[in-house]
């Protein structure tokens, strides 16, 4: 895929006469598309005039600054944006602060970094959550729709929310085939038949409209659950001292998939073709078991080390995780699939289901568990001090923290590492500086519409 606009816009900030930009961006066009070198000049012509019209400064100091983007400095693959570890999490809980503005007070916010967002509705919760598409599986549309569907479904359930809808957004470049929209779609609609949990809307755009070839796809899929009352969404912040932590197997979702299919062993992602994780959910709704539950959660964030340390965070107590029935819990094939091919299953999403509980009613909820023929366990508890998780494996504990990047789980990504490429202080550092632009920024844009709504001149302020 080829992003003209962007490639226009770094060429000309770098200076390069117009001539040659135009040649740079005819390559580019007659690398994806069959015209002709007279066809291809003239659409390179008509980008870069675009794009210098768009870099023409409005004469308003004020809609300058609006129409300017914050800057950092720091790109995405630097920050770990995406890669589930410290870098991501650090970054997504300053999006966090920015989408909880505005005084509204939902029952669970994007401050709490939990699985989904609820909010009360006339004594009803409604649950929502929203999970972009695995980026590696943009080539593989049916495997992408079947598990972002099922990430989507499972934060619903996880919060013991019944899904009553699916949503889609979907995204193809230029030059991407029509049919990877009806793959992509036939594998969330394969889930929704699986489990009752209609697909009901969605969006289908193209990535950047005229100005991005290629055939990549981008998408997400959302879902929508209810629950009868607060008292009962299984927050992160309701695990308490003393709770077990019992695990089903994992086997995976995306990000095995892409394991497997990217180390040449697509057969191992047969194992993550399954939907055993929501029918787990669904079987202790259906019980009223999960009135029982403090939490529920998923082990994709990071892996253990990420949703560990953010329970601990969220929830002020501690954890200790026994590493050897943790690992037991992995479905053998998918395991035996990360240790040949050198990923630590405590970094990566293995997709099992974690379920905080009282002592009292682990039993009852292992045996309802494992009459699904599912394979379920203790694999630790959760402590009130010191508020740390904590790895027990050899009679030894160590502390369980996330890198800076997820555990890397295919060829480029071990290239890229999974620590940070420079002082993570002085990344945190410049995207707190945009951080706090954009909050700028956004009074500035309530404040705008407010003023204009009531007839008040703004133009020419700073």
């Amino acid at each position: 895929m080829s992003d003209l606009e962007g490639l226009a816009n770094l060429l000309l900030d770098q200076g390069l006469p117009e001539g040659e930009i135009v040649e740079r961006l005819k390559l580019e066009i007659e690398t994806f598309k069959r015209l002709s070198g007279e066809a291809s000049r003239r659409l390179a012509e008509a980008v870069l005039a675009e794009v210098k019209q768009s870099r023409v400064k409005p004469s308003s100091p004020l809609f300058r600054r609006l129409l300017e983007a914050s800057q950092s400095r720091v790109s995405m693959g630097r920050m770990g944006v995406g890669c589930r570890g410290e870098g991501d999490f650090y970054v997504h809980s300053l999006i966090a602060d920015i989408a909880s503005l505005g005084g509204l007070k939902p029952l669970l916010s994007p401050l709490a970094l939990d699985d989904a967002g609820a909010v009360e509705h006339e004594g009803t919760v409604v649950v929502v959550a929203v999970d972009g598409t695995h980026s590696r599986l943009s080539r593989f549309p049916l495997i992408a729709g079947f598990h972002v569907a099922r990430a989507a479904l499972r934060d619903v359930y996880v919060k013991g929310a019944k899904p009553v809808a699916l949503f889609d957004d979907l995204h193809l470049a230029d030059d991407g085939d029509v049919g990877m929209l009806f793959d992509f779609v036939a594998g969330v609609s394969a889930v929704s038949e699986l489990v009752g949990v209609p697909l009901i809307s969605g969006s289908t755009l193209r990535v950047g409209g005229d100005m991005v070839i290629g055939d990549r796809m981008v998408s997400c899929v959302g879902a929508v659950g209810l629950l009868k009352s607060p008292e009962l969404l299984a927050a992160k912040r309701r695990v308490k001292p003393g709770d077990l932590i019992l695990m089903t197997e994992g086997a995976g979702g995306g990000t095995v998939a892409t394991t497997a299919i990217y180390s040449g062993k697509p057969e191992a992602l047969k194992e993550t073709l399954n939907v055993r994780f929501l029918e787990v959910c669904q079987h202790l709704l259906d019980k009223g078991l999960h009135k029982l539950i403090h939490c529920m959660t998923d082990v994709t964030n990071g892996g253990i080390r990420g949703d560990a340390v953010s329970i601990c965070r969220e929830a002020k107590v501690g954890m200790i995780v026994d590493g050897e029935a943790f690992r037991r819990l992995i479905n053998p094939k998918v395991l035996r699939l990360l240790e040949e091919e050198g990923v630590d299953p405590l970094g990566v999403s293995v997709d099992s289901l974690l379920v905080f509980a009282p002592e009292e009613h682990v039993e009852t909820l292992l045996k309802e568990i494992r009459s699904l023929n599912v394979k379920v366990d203790v694999v630790g508890e959760v402590v009130a001090e010191p508020r740390k998780a904590y790895l027990r494996e050899d009679g030894r504990l160590r502390e369980l923290k996330p890198k800076f990047r997820e555990a890397a789980y295919t060829l480029v990504k071990k290239l890229v590492g999974e620590e940070a490429e420079e002082s993570f202080e002085e990344l945190k550092a410049r995207v707190e500086k945009a951080y706090r632009e954009a909050l700028a920024k956004r009074r500035l844009l309530v404040n705008l519409v407010k003023g204009l709504e009531r007839g008040e001149a703004f133009e020419g302020s700073g």
